[in-house]
């Protein structure tokens, strides 16, 4: 529930998280991770602040939500207006360089990273009242808020890069970030490695971890009723978009399809409007936005969850099918699926589409094998994704970095 507040009130000493965008209908695994941590931490005691943009999308950066403070799950919330004054033509430019691996400049990394959303408001309001936080937490690494905040106030800063294996992850605008902030927070040993191995000079860090909230219930027969789902299905349920591996995925479902008699649909939900033609049109069933306990119940009714992504710093779609008990079948692409999978043992890996379509022919020819397996999933999904577990490694960082016995400044309070 979400409350106005005339005067926020920060006299314990606060930790701040600054990210683009916040709130339980932004869609991302990184925005999902920063809003459940900033919820545990503010109910475990501690005062909590989140700084972010008014945008709800991250495409098109429109200010949907009223700039201001207001109160969500006892976590307040500043909102600033986001800004995009340039036509980004520049930024796809550069994009495309970037992912050539051709090498920029530091000035053009700088223009690059400008040439998107910026918030202006946000950083003016930090160099003003940075002192009112004990820690400020930044997230993920590929936003212009991130770099800002960091340069504000590096000595308070600690980043949750949510880092991928993607040509941006090398950029030297973003070196400071990992090697001169106070403290890091990864979100998996995959993750902290990647990091390593790009900056040798890493500063002092931590694996956290990253928790999902499993659901008191499943009920895969309602799910099924509900938007009229027969016969056996696999389903994606994260972002619908080219970098997550969606495309290919379609594309390596598709050819399967035709290979096999396989007896799937492909489930799928999201906000981005599914395209599709022909045989595979009638294969793939686009059920659009869904409430989070839709897509817990869609989890446990599937055969199998498909992970295509190969950019993951954690992979949240893959415990939430482990913790309904449901096979995987990911991408092998991402060291963190496969450090998943091999621990686990509740998930098959695919590098092409040819190894895609054996994962399928062994969920279709061997269901209580694959169920069987899914069901060891959740027994680790429980250890792994533990929310209790994170947010006393979170909590022990915290007291390392920023012992709490430091006195701190409410001088300069905003009323």
């Amino acid at each position: 529930m979400e409350g106005r507040l005339d005067q926020p009130s920060a006299r314990a000493p606060v930790v701040g998280f600054v990210v683009p965008r916040y709130g339980a209908d932004v869609a991302g695994g990184a925005e999902a991770v920063v809003r459940e941590l900033a919820e545990g931490l503010a109910a475990r005691g501690h005062a909590i602040e989140v700084l972010t943009s008014c945008a709800r999308d991250h495409t098109t950066w429109r200010n949907e939500y009223p700039a201001g403070v207001s109160v969500v799950e006892g976590v307040t919330v500043r909102r600033f207006p986001a800004v995009v004054s340039r036509t980004r033509t520049t930024r796809v430019l550069f994009n495309r360089a970037i992912a050539a691996g051709s090498p920029l400049r530091l000035d053009e990394q700088d223009r690059w990273l400008n040439d998107d959303a910026r918030v202006p408001r946000l950083f003016e309001y930090l160099v003003d009242h940075g002192r009112r936080y004990r820690a400020l937490v930044l997230a993920p690494y590929l936003y212009w808020t991130t770099v800002a905040a960091a340069q504000a106030w590096t000595e308070r800063s600690v980043l949750m890069p949510c880092l991928h294996d993607e040509p941006e992850a090398g950029l030297e605008v973003f070196r400071p970030l990992f090697t001169t902030v106070r403290g890091i927070w990864f979100l998996s040993e995959p993750e902290a490695r990647l990091a390593a191995r790009l900056h040798p000079d890493l500063a002092d860090h931590r694996v956290i971890g990253s928790g999902v909230r499993p659901p008191t219930a499943y009920d895969a027969a309602r799910f099924r009723k509900r938007y009229g789902i027969e016969g056996r299905f696999v389903l994606y349920a994260g972002r619908r978009e080219a970098g997550k591996g969606w495309d290919e995925l379609l594309a390596g479902f598709g050819a399967a399809c035709e290979r096999a008699a396989l007896p799937f649909s492909l489930v799928t939900m999201g906000a981005v409007p599914v395209h599709t033609s022909g045989a595979l049109a009638e294969r793939v069933v686009d059920l659009g936005f869904v409430p989070p306990e839709d897509r817990d119940d869609a989890c446990a009714a599937a055969d199998a969850v498909l992970q295509p992504s190969r950019y993951e710093s954690f992979s949240r779609t893959i415990m939430e099918a482990w913790l309904a008990g449901t096979f995987v079948i990911a991408n092998g692409a991402s060291a963190v699926n496969r450090w998943h999978c091999e621990r686990a043992g509740a998930g098959l890996l695919y590098d092409d589409d040819l190894e895609l379509e054996q994962c399928l022919r062994f969920v279709a020819d061997a269901p209580d094998a694959a169920a069987a397996l899914g069901a060891a999933g959740r027994v680790y999904a429980l250890e792994t994704a533990n929310w209790s577990a994170v947010l006393d490694r979170t909590e022990a960082a915290l007291d390392t970095w920023f012992p709490p016995a430091l006195p701190s400044s409410t001088s300069d309070e905003e009323s």
